[in-house]
């Protein structure tokens, strides 16, 4: 286990966290993902893939970062980095789009 799994570990266990505190927050069954230039929402997706897919997420990317690293080790660098700047950014990201989604009625 690399340092920087603890980070992943942090940001996966928040993620959670976060989950469980805003789902009943949410009143909607729809949470818009991705915004356009004019503010409004470009597409949407069911309230629980939108929360609970970005667990699944972060574990696949997790994996294949682990996987690239154990087979092909030549071909990355920067690992704890990386893992570090992707475990920072989706739970940022994630608690935007929950934001977001509490805020729209």
């Amino acid at each position: 286990m690399l340092p920087a799994d603890y980070v992943f570990d942090l940001a996966v266990a928040l993620v959670v966290t976060l989950n469980l505190y805003f789902a009943p927050r949410i009143e909607r069954d729809r949470i818009a993902m991705q915004w356009g230039r004019n503010g409004e929402p470009t597409w949407s997706a069911p309230k629980w893939f939108a929360m609970w897919g970005v667990v699944v997420f972060m574990g696949a990317v997790r994996l294949f970062i682990w996987l690239v690293s154990t087979y092909a080790p030549q071909s990355v660098h920067g690992v704890e980095l990386g893992i570090v700047i992707f475990s920072v950014v989706a739970l940022a990201s994630h608690l935007f789009v929950l934001m977001k989604a509490r805020a729209a009625h």
